[in-house]
């Protein structure tokens, strides 16, 4: 993780006599006032602290809102950092000779973020880590073992976390209280009440579906009288049948995949909002369908029955992140998904389902990913020519192949294409090279 430097060789900027050193912030979640201020605030100290140790800030770098304790993640801004340290400098030429944090959890909770932050921050001599108690060296032994306390004490706070906020959930959910998040579909804003309009489309629904009905006529139907979720997506099969199957439809209350019940009774646990049909109107329903397809086992927080995840369908799933810019000013940075599509020159694309503003060819975008990973631009992680060859010949199977482009490339953000324009532009899709 270390390229056996020294800090006694120290990067100083000759104007000012301070040691140039990069400034990072992170905040898991933003959902109350949503300004960042927790990461302006961070940012703050991050400027006392480089100042009392004799650094100037050179560079700014802000995740607000961004888990680190998550596999998969997205931190776009933690990527910048880590591509800028490689190079040596940011994009404007700004050399820097290390990083200021307030503490070792913005940066990293995870094993595998704290060893791509040490190999980037030595991959050059002389650099330094500040944080509010000083500087330390992180090629020196001491340093990598304070780094590794830390990031234990981070994993078991998440732990701690996590248990704590499963046994709130439990608690709330054995009271009857309604989910958090969305408004779900047939209920207002109080999540207690009825929606009139969309409460007769779920019952009407129902008795469909128990007559045999297919569902995917239903969902024909609810699209011809305009009819959207609760976060605006037309309905189809799939969400039409979660609907409808969800206990919340009679009043039972269910937590995690789990129907819950009252401890004394072995009854199912009621919710305190207004039912739409029967308990046995409702397990009628469900059983017209097979047992993967219900909610219990497809919706919010329920583990799927075979124990396993779904495989990607698709080669760049994940991989492509959404580069268009929101009505704030900030980048999406949303995951791409694959999807079909009904266009001959483009079996598949990958769009962002979060602006739903960005969308890009599949195979293009595929053939795009396979010259980054086998260019020299991919450096000293570009795999060989024996494996580019199994790689044309398709002898790499879709997983194997993911890893590949994972070891090379931490992900590829995708800008926006211009409308009308059919001429394919290859630098529309930015890598972040590992």
């Amino acid at each position: 993780m270390s390229n056996g430097g020294s800090v006694s060789n120290l990067e100083v900027d000759e104007p000012t006599g301070s040691i140039p050193v990069a400034s990072y912030a992170r905040t898991s979640e933003d959902f109350r006032q949503g300004d960042g201020h927790g990461v302006r605030y961070q940012l703050r100290i991050n400027e006392r602290a480089a100042h009392q140790n004799g650094c100037a800030v050179v560079a700014v770098y802000g995740d607000n809102g961004r888990s680190a304790s998550k596999a998969g993640a997205a931190r776009p801004e933690f990527d910048r950092l880590l591509a800028d340290l490689a190079r040596g400098c940011t994009d404007d030429g700004q050399r820097i000779a290390g990083v200021v944090c307030v503490a070792d959890d913005r940066l990293y909770r995870r094993a595998e973020d704290l060893a791509r932050f040490f190999t980037a921050l030595t991959s050059r001599p002389g650099r330094i880590y500040v944080d509010p108690r000083g500087v330390r060296d992180p090629y020196a032994q001491e340093g990598l073992l304070e780094a590794l306390r830390s990031l234990d004490a981070a994993v078991a706070e998440t732990r701690v976390r996590s248990r704590r906020l499963a046994d709130w959930h439990w608690a709330r959910a054995v009271e009857g209280v309604p989910h958090n998040g969305p408004r779900p579909f047939g209920w207002q804003e109080d999540r207690i009440t009825v929606h009139p309009v969309e409460a007769t489309l779920i019952e009407k629904a129902v008795g469909d579906r128990v007559g045999g009905k297919a569902v995917r006529a239903i969902a024909h139907e609810w699209r011809d009288l305009g009819v959207t979720g609760t976060r605006g997506g037309r309905p189809n099969a799939a969400t039409v049948t979660q609907i409808m199957t969800a206990p919340r439809v009679c009043g039972y209350r269910a937590n995690r995949g789990e129907l819950l019940l009252v401890p004394e009774t072995g009854q199912p646990v009621l919710g305190r909002w207004e039912p739409i049909v029967t308990p046995d109107r409702w397990q009628a329903v469900c059983s017209t369908f097979s047992a993967g397809s219900l909610y219990m086992h497809r919706g919010s927080g329920a583990p799927r029955l075979h124990g396993k995840r779904a495989a990607p369908r698709y080669l760049a799933g994940g991989i492509l992140r959404c580069g268009a810019e929101r009505h704030d000013g900030t980048v999406c940075h949303g995951p791409l998904c694959g999807q079909r599509a009904k266009s001959r020159r483009s079996p598949y694309t990958y769009a962002c389902r979060d602006c739903v503003r960005c969308s890009i060819s599949g195979p293009l975008a595929d053939d795009v990913l396979e010259r980054l990973v086998f260019s020299e631009a991919a450096g000293q992680a570009r795999p060989s020519e024996n494996v580019h060859r199994r790689w044309r010949a398709g002898e790499l199977p879709l997983d194997e192949r993911r890893k590949i482009i994972a070891s090379v490339i931490t992900c590829c953000v995708v800008r926006p294409g211009m409308k009308g324009n059919h001429t394919w532009d290859y630098s529309r899709v930015e890598p972040v090279w590992r």
